[in-house]
């Protein structure tokens, strides 16, 4: 994020509108011996200079509590209960309370980051959230720092604090494990195509196989969300074309669990028939039939560091690197193996 404005204070907005600093405070009180006249006035200037009244931080001899908001796009899923278990912990462990919510990236207005402000949270951690350069802009106007996991977009600001893991080699040490089992027609069913995280698993991907010098075939990479549901369509949509991959890296555990499924309706045995792996090593992971083979991504550590970082940024401090990569690992479960003779024919 660029460098914050100072935060406007009573008398930034006494000296526009020409009172007394006890004027303002009266009408931010709903004071009634204020004229209507100047009333306007100080809230027209209240609102210009984004003016937001801070809680105490402490209630007499009691500290309140650091409050970090950790704000999801969509309902919890696998992967955001991780990192919410993780912001939880970290949070614990230094005092700090965590509120968890769910806005859309239409619910983000003006008003959205003043409200935040407000309710006295210290900085807002957005799991996967893909933000404007004017929710940037509206978050810097109240000084409220920023941490994203995962973000699904960069926008064009410098200072973007972000925390997300090692994706590139994640997507790099799936694909290597599928080619060392003799896998070749080897299919990437990945996530929005702007999401960063994603375009770094698909770039791992394309690495190993450019590398053991295998061709992409047509129509073995796609793009699309996230969820269960993309790897039931796009599983199908793969094994329906003239050369069917032998193996499928997901961009996520769900989309895993989704091929799974698609490759059991075609009676599809997984691995004998199909080898699937993951990305993530969420708890679905490890109860899905066969057990997953996936890249471990370290949710909740990566939600502890983003709630650590908030803080650390709320206090002033300055942090040695904007963007936080946190190492991944493969896990070798039973949804992988050779590739058989049966499948390398491409006869399904």
């Amino acid at each position: 994020m660029p460098a914050s404005p100072r935060r406007a204070t009573l008398a930034t907005v006494a000296a526009s509108a020409g009172v007394s600093v006890a004027t303002v405070s009266k009408v931010l009180n709903g004071r009634g011996d204020v004229s209507p006249v100047t009333r306007s006035l100080v809230e027209s200037l209240l609102e210009q200079h984004h003016y937001v009244a801070l809680p105490q931080r402490r209630r007499g001899d009691v500290a309140v509590l650091d409050t970090i908001e950790v704000e999801l796009d969509a309902d919890l899923n696998a992967y955001s209960t991780e990192i919410v278990q993780g912001a939880v912990r970290a949070g614990a462990e230094v005092d700090a309370a965590i509120v968890v919510s769910i806005r859309t990236n239409a619910d983000r207005t003006e008003s959205w980051a003043r409200s935040l402000a407000t309710a006295g949270r210290r900085a807002l951690v957005a799991v996967t959230s893909e933000l404007t350069a004017g929710q940037l802009a509206a978050l810097s106007r109240v000084r409220l720092p920023l941490v994203v996991i995962d973000p699904m977009n960069l926008p064009q600001t410098r200072g973007v604090t972000s925390v997300g893991s090692t994706n590139f080699a994640g997507g790099l040490a799936a694909t290597q494990h599928l080619l060392t089992l003799g896998h070749r027609r080897i299919a990437y069913l990945g996530g929005p195509a702007t999401a960063a995280c994603n375009q770094a698993r698909l770039h791992g991907y394309r690495a190993a196989m450019e590398t053991a010098g295998v061709p992409v075939l047509p129509g073995y990479v796609r793009s699309g969300h996230f969820v269960y549901q993309e790897g039931v369509t796009g599983g199908a949509a793969l094994f329906d074309l003239p050369e069917a991959p032998t193996a499928i890296f997901a961009g996520c555990d769900n989309i895993a669990l989704g091929v799974l499924e698609a490759a059991r309706a075609r009676g599809l045995r997984v691995p004998e028939d199909l080898s699937i792996v993951g990305f993530d090593d969420t708890m679905v992971a490890r109860m899905a039939s066969p057990p997953l083979t996936t890249v471990r991504q370290p949710l909740r550590e990566m939600g502890g560091v983003a709630v650590r970082t908030a803080l650390r940024l709320a206090a002033g401090e300055r942090v040695d690197s904007h963007h936080v990569e946190l190492a991944t690992e493969l896990v070798a479960r039973a949804s992988t193996s050779p590739v058989s003779p049966e499948s390398s024919s491409g006869h399904r």
